[in-house]
């Protein structure tokens, strides 16, 4: 297809009226008072939504050059939801009057970049003026229940869920949310690190009714390879069976004579000994063994750092006050870490969240994060028909972002009176610069 070409001010107009149409759909839902948008869908049924980037996204305009301008605003909000997580409708509201304001200046001769170049110091002072001054930490659980009420629409019941979420896992702690299988929401915790990994034979929960194996003070061997022979694990497992520890070994597997002779010792012998799959593969299964070693003060056995399994001792194994294995998962609680150790882990999984620009490689670090700082709360969104069903789990998406923003960073006075009250700042800012500058000062300003 022959690309169509459009310069100056007739391009500009393009522009501004596809920003203004994507500005408009989505300016509906801005606050707690905003109104629901529906948007058809070509399979399934209709979304319900008041989230201003999901709108945004689902606006694609006819004439290509207005479809550029709605694009424009679009990268604006969905940035917005990537790094702040809420306020994508405030955030498209301001883009647009900016680009109105800009645009009538420039039209009338001012220079672009000069323009440009004022927007950007007056947006550096604001920010600066919100930071220092009207900015202040959460303090207390109800105000964290007011800022996820509010994101949600001003729903007090999706305020007191999210609330007691972060009261149990903290700000670091991860917040799933799922679709449930009721009518009635619900919030469920999970303590500990858990990992998606149950125990390799159900004879080592043979003795159990319940089918699980629960151990408490236990040692923990972490081993990278699989363990098949019995040579190789035998000096661990009488070293173990010494100590009167009950033994968990985390492997990529164990099989063959060697899982035989761990089914005989814990069905004859009555061993508290169970064998598990390590979770994930690759790197990122290496990366989780290293963290799980962390948390419990143990080794990671790697042959990479010179430790065969023939050669392990007591010593290398990790820790645990209560370990839960059952058919799907295993849970370690209260490991034998050191504190320092643990929290230099986290540090280091912080700073490798911070460097990529994979959403899936943040959410795994995130979920990293929550196993190593002790827990994940899991909500349950439960609603009577399947539109109901999408809306209120936005809603409650809406809210977790909200507060986690808020807990990570603060929160500001509300209703677009902290952007009122940088004003003057910006507007004293104004005064000091010259021609051009000032002018794109005074947009940011109005």
């Amino acid at each position: 297809m022959a690309k169509q070409l459009l310069y100056t001010d007739d391009a500009r107009k393009k522009l501004l009226s596809g920003a203004e149409k994507l500005a408009k759909a989505v300016g509906i839902t801005l606050g707690p008072t905003g109104r629901n948008v529906i948007i058809d869908k070509s399979f399934g049924g209709p979304t319900v939504t008041k989230d201003g980037v999901t709108v945004s996204k689902e606006i694609d305009l006819a004439d290509p050059f207005e479809n550029m301008g709605a694009k424009l605003v679009n990268a604006v909000a969905q940035k917005t939801s990537d790094v702040a997580g809420d306020g994508t409708t405030t955030a498209t509201i301001l883009a647009l009057a900016v680009y109105q304001e800009g645009l009538k200046i420039i039209t009338a001769g001012a220079n672009p970049m000069a323009v440009k170049r004022g927007i950007d110091k007056a947006v550096e002072t604001a920010t600066r003026h919100l930071n220092d001054h009207l900015t202040r930490k959460l303090s207390k659980k109800e105000e964290m229940e007011h800022v996820a009420a509010i994101s949600a629409n001003n729903d007090p019941a999706i305020g007191k869920l999210m609330a007691d979420a972060f009261e149990k896992v903290g700000k670091d702690g991860v917040i799933t949310v799922e679709e449930g299988k009721t009518s009635q929401t619900e919030l469920e915790f999970v303590e500990g690190m858990q990992f998606d990994k149950g125990y390799i034979s159900p004879y080592f929960a043979i003795n159990n009714p319940d089918l699980k194996c629960e151990f408490e003070d236990a040692i923990i061997l972490i081993y990278e390879k699989k363990i098949s022979s019995v040579r190789d694990l035998l000096p661990i497992l009488q070293k173990a069976a010494e100590s009167r520890k009950p033994f968990l070994i985390i492997a990529e597997d164990v099989e063959s004579e060697a899982l035989a002779v761990l089914v005989v010792n814990r069905i004859q012998a009555g061993l508290p000994v169970c064998a598990v799959k390590a979770p994930g593969f690759g790197d990122r299964r290496k990366a989780m063994l290293e963290d799980i070693a962390t948390l419990t003060g143990g080794t990671f056995i790697s042959e990479d750092l010179g430790i065969k399994l023939e050669n392990v001792q007591l010593s290398h194994l990790g820790s645990a006050k209560r370990v839960v294995v059952d058919k799907e998962s295993t849970t370690i609680i209260d490991g034998g870490g050191d504190t320092k150790k643990i929290q230099e882990r986290i540090n280091q999984i912080r700073t490798q969240m911070g460097q990529t620009e994979s959403e899936y490689d943040r959410e795994k670090f995130s979920e990293r994060l929550a196993k190593l700082t002790g827990g994940v709360a899991i909500i349950r969104v439960g609603a009577a028909t399947e539109a109901e069903m999408k809306q209120t789990k936005a809603r409650v998406e809406d809210a977790l972002h909200a507060t986690r923003a808020a807990v990570a960073e603060g929160i500001v006075p509300g209703g677009g009176t902290s952007l009122l009250r940088c004003v003057k700042p910006v507007t004293d800012l104004a005064k000091t610069l010259a021609d051009d500058e000032r002018l794109g000062a005074e947009i940011v300003a109005r």
